[in-house]
Formats: structure tokens, C-alpha cells, sequence
């Protein structure tokens, strides 16, 4: 029965997201992170109900959980297992060229965090995995336990802006093989101390965050996808990037300043010769954040940044 399944994932900002996509009655809409339906079920109640709702996930385990929670609109749904970099082809064997709106929500889902054996958290002691797609050969105990000091270094500097990279690369090689998260998350602990802690930070969260993003190739696939995303949009259409982390934003940020201007040559150059058009509209300069009671009633929700832009 639908009305027995349990969802685990409260959708962030939902209000927000259905006034800045401006739906269109009729209209059809992409969810390139669609996980358990929670947005698309917004947008499909809404008073200019789509004619369709696109959605794709990497996780193919939580499409299930999708399809039933949406199953009283499933001639309006369609579903992918696939990636979002890929969503030009993906919408292509669905029969379409052209949406009214896009949306990305780029967060770990509770389905993600809470299902055992997945990797993502160092509160339970599970194997070191962090794929969002099960299918692909890389995961976490792959990258942990192969990849050079060096490169280990320098994925959580620059993934994960760990300041004390260095001893953390060193200790994790010291420590091999290393199998569960729990015990990479002892050897990071004692290589940095406790001292992470202020402010609720566990002193792992970094390290982990940065071995997710390799595993996933996370902000090469944030690339492609805004890139695809903005060409897939009719005149008009709005796109709404949903980020959590700093460096996730930034990326964010700068790929719709770049698509906003007319001119994208470098300082030094006096005068344009790049070519460049803006095919984007930044709606607004201001990120927009969840509201106090949203973060009192959905914590997971507080780091959420909220980013529209809309196709000239």
C-alpha cells in the first residue's frame, strides 16, 4: 500500500523551491536528484500541477521507495536510475528535448545516511563504501587503502578544506588495511585530536565528505549537469540548485555568473573578442536559506543554500 511506506527524507526548502521554479501548469519539470520523491511531490500538488515530473537518481535501491511514494501520479512520473551528468541523453529516451524547469538537490538523503552498509556515516561501524551508485567498481575502501599519501593529502585539502590534511593522510597510511568507518574514523580522530569538536563538528566530517566527493566524482558531475541542465531549458525556465557545503555553492556560483554574462574574456583583454552571450538570468544575487522553523523542525536542513536562475 502507498500510504504505508515510510520516508525517512524531509525535503529541504520545498515552499522556496515551488515559487522559484514559477511552475507552469502543463509544464515539465526535472528533479536530477529526485531520491525519495519528497520535492517532485510538492511540485505535483501544486496549484499549476506539471503534466510531467522527470526524475533521476544514482541511487538505484532508492527508486522504489520513489515510485511508490508518487504512485498516485505515476502517469505524470517517469524515473531514471542514472547520472545527472548525463541527463541530456537520459530525458532524450524519455522524449524529450526541452523542460519548463530544473531542479538539483545536491545533500546526502537520510535514505543514504540511515540504510547500513552504504559508508556515509562514522556513527555506526559499517564497510567502506560511499557510493551513490553500487554499480560503479571505485568506493571508498578502494580509494582509502590504494591511493598514494600524496594524492590522499590532497584530496582532503582541497574536498574536504582540512587544514590538518597532511597528518590525516599520514595516519590513514600508517594504518592499513583499514576496512569500516568506524575505525577510519578512530584514526582520524587520533591523528587531529578532539579539538574539531567546537561548534558540533565531528573531527571527521571533513576527511569523510572529501573520500564521498572522490568516490562520486561529485563536482565534476555538478559541472556537466548545471551545463546540460541550462541548454535543456526552454525560454523562460528556472533552475534551482539546492548546495550544502561551501565548495558545492562556489561551484554553483560561478557556473551561473558565467552563463549571466555577456562577456566571459579575461581582465586584461580591453576589448571582447570571447563571443560569449548570456543565456541566464541570476534571479538573485542573495542565496536564500530555510527559514528558523524549517531548521528547528528539519537540523539537517541548516547548511542548505538555495541558487535560481532563469533561461533568457
Amino acid at each position: 500500500m502507498a500510504g504505508a511506506i515510510k520516508v525517512e527524507h524531509v525535503p529541504v526548502m520545498k515552499n522556496e523551491i515551488g515559487l522559484g521554479l514559477e511552475i507552469v501548469k502543463n509544464g515539465i519539470y526535472l528533479d536530477c536528484t529526485i531520491g525519495e520523491g519528497g520535492h517532485a511531490l510538492h511540485l505535483l500538488q501544486s496549484k499549476n500541477s506539471p503534466k510531467q515530473v522527470l526524475g533521476i537518481d544514482l541511487d538505484k535501491f532508492i527508486l522504489k521507495t520513489t515510485k511508490e511514494r508518487l504512485e498516485n501520479y505515476k502517469d505524470k512520473v517517469c524515473l531514471s536510475h542514472g547520472n545527472f551528468a548525463n541527463l541530456k541523453t537520459i530525458i532524450g529516451k524519455m522524449g524529450y528535448e526541452k523542460v519548463n524547469g530544473v531542479l538539483f538537490d545536491l545533500g546526502l538523503s537520510s535514505f543514504q545516511i540511515e540504510k547500513p552498509d552504504r559508508g556515509f556515516s562514522f556513527s555506526k561501524t559499517e564497510k567502506l563504501d560511499m557510493r551513490f551508485n553500487t554499480n560503479q567498481i571505485i568506493d571508498a575502501e578502494k580509494i582509502v587503502n590504494n591511493y598514494p599519501e600524496s594524492n590522499l593529502r590532497e584530496i582532503i585539502l582541497k574536498f574536504g578544506e582540512e587544514p590538518r590534511a597532511n597528518k590525516i593522510a599520514k595516519s590513514i597510511v600508517q594504518n592499513r588495511p583499514i576496512k569500516d568507518t568506524y575505525t577510519l574514523s578512530k584514526i582520524i580522530i587520533k591523528a587531529i585530536g578532539k579539538q574539531n569538536n567546537r561548534k558540533g563538528i565531528h573531527p571527521a566530517t571533513k576527511s569523510f565528505q572529501a573520500i564521498r566527493i572522490e568516490v562520486n566524482k561529485e563536482f565534476q558531475n555538478i559541472q556537466e549537469g548545471l551545463n546540460q541542465a541550462m541548454d535543456v531549458l526552454e525560454k523562460s525556465g528556472r533552475l534551482a540548485v539546492i548546495s550544502y557545503h561551501s565548495l558545492e555553492d562556489r561551484i554553483v556560483k560561478n557556473i551561473l555568473r558565467n552563463a549571466s554574462k555577456q562577456c566571459v574574456c579575461p581582465d586584461q583583454i580591453p576589448e571582447c573578442i570571447c563571443e560569449h552571450k548570456a543565456s541566464m538570468k541570476v534571479i538573485s544575487n542573495k542565496i536564500i536559506k530555510p527559514t528558523e522553523s524549517e531548521i528547528k523542525e528539519n537540523p539537517r536542513s541548516r547548511s542548505a543554500k538555495l541558487r535560481l536562475a532563469e533561461k533568457l
